[in-house]
């Protein structure tokens, strides 16, 4: 079935609607129809419509787009030369067009389907794994995901070597030759956490009958010693430096950044916590916010405190675009979204870190103000329980992995031994 011109006009209306809607720019919104145009022409042209564009389609497009160009202009596009810019160029062509497509499709790119029984088996226990985790461990859907993409490493590697659909033949040389493969490219402490997703999906094959080989033993877990990784942490006159220098941009940009910085500043929240956070989420009246635990699942209620209550509302007012959202933290160029997660904001703190011309040592993402955080509550002599609570720790365990970075601390309450027992 052909693109008449009635469906090209209704798609390129349906086009400039969505843009209008999501607050592009007139320069935006008028490149955007530009290039859907010349798309929906394209289709027409080869008797496509565009319910039924595949992804080739769109590769065999921007082909012809490139030497349409070339023809108009006797040369490449400047961008294409530069480094990493051909990748510009596809990519301002393909935002448009994928935008386009999921008007008409729904959704874009088009789900995936294995076309191929390993394929299919892959994606049905790697559903009911994560089902087990959900039901019976009653795992975060943080940390189902993370075990699941080992899991699918795991059986992607296996469909390589023997039968994906028969695990009774699996022996304790496989596990070893297949962390060996993984321990190339990972630290210790990466390969620790690697090597206790495996061994969480082979407890499952295990209990589910599908493995014979005992996952206690099966897996060699490395040892991490306890004073091996220490978390990096930034220091008061840097954390006190970023927040000036981003103080004074007062975009909206700014007022958005200073008001993420000033909650990881007060409460440590991890990124995902931020990104997640809601209008709702922060009672005004009762002075508190609500936290969600991105990697327990659970949620924490903490008092509003005035830095953190006074930044959130000059963004509200002044900053924040206009959007259905319900999510507190929008993008600042249209679409005008949330986060799609808490890795967004590593870009966002380091840009912030370059500008106030303050280089940390270690890691310096919104990990490095969640670490200082429980030091200065551990300086201030708060008991590793409320530390633990404020962070959303499930175990004390995890809150005494910051009792390596008060060493200093710990030295200066040391007891002092007598003279007399030197003698």
């Amino acid at each position: 079935m052909s693109l008449g011109k009635s469906s090209m006009q209704f798609w390129l209306s349906k086009l400039e609607e969505h843009l209008n809607r999501e607050k592009y720019s007139t320069v935006a919104t008028h490149q955007g129809i530009t290039v859907g145009r010349n798309f929906l022409t394209y289709l027409s042209k080869h008797r496509i419509a565009v319910e039924d564009v595949k992804p080739t389609h769109i590769t065999a497009y921007l082909q012809h787009a490139l030497q349409l160009y070339r023809q108009r202009h006797g040369h490449d596009p400047k961008s294409l030369h530069a480094p990493k810019c051909e990748q510009w160029w596809r990519y301002s062509h393909t935002t448009t067009i994928s935008m386009l497509l999921r008007l008409a499709h729904g959704h874009w790119p088009p789900q995936s389907f294995p076309d191929t029984p390993a394929g299919t088996f892959q994606r049905d226990i790697c559903r009911q794994y994560d089902q087990w985790m959900a039901d019976i461990r009653g795992l975060s859907v943080e940390t189902r995901s993370g075990r699941c993409a080992e899991a699918h490493r795991f059986l992607s590697w296996m469909a390589e070597r023997a039968n994906l659909q028969d695990f009774t033949g699996t022996t304790a040389r496989d596990i070893d030759a297949f962390m060996v493969l993984r321990a190339k490219s990972l630290r210790r402490t990466t390969l620790k956490s690697r090597a206790m997703e495996l061994r969480s999906f082979l407890r499952y094959l295990h209990a589910t009958g599908r493995l014979l080989l005992n996952p206690s033993t099966a897996v060699i877990i490395p040892r991490v010693y306890t004073f091996e990784s220490i978390p990096s942490a930034l220091r008061a006159d840097d954390i006190k430096g970023v927040v000036e220098v981003t103080r004074k941009d007062r975009s909206p940009k700014g007022l958005r950044d200073l008001a993420i910085l000033t909650l990881l500043t007060c409460y440590g929240l991890r990124a995902g916590e931020i990104t997640t956070l809601r209008l709702e989420d922060v009672r005004w009246q009762s002075g508190i916010i609500r936290i969600r635990h991105s990697k327990t699942g659970a949620h924490s209620e903490l008092p509003l405190l005035p830095a953190a209550g006074n930044a959130i509302v000059n963004y509200l007012r002044k900053g924040r675009p206009k959007t259905l959202a319900r999510e507190i933290f929008i993008r600042t160029r249209a679409p005008y979204q949330a986060f799609r997660s808490g890795s967004s904001l590593h870009r966002l703190i380091s840009l912030r870190l370059r500008a106030g011309r303050i280089e940390p040592q270690g890691r310096h993402g919104p990990h490095a103000f969640r670490h200082a955080q429980a030091v200065g509550m551990l300086k201030a002599g708060v008991p590793i329980k409320h530390i633990g609570d404020v962070l959303g720790h499930c175990r004390a365990h995890s809150t005494n992995t910051y009792l390596k970075l008060a060493t200093e601390d710990l030295r200066a309450v040391a007891l002092e031994i007598p003279v007399e027992v030197n003698a």
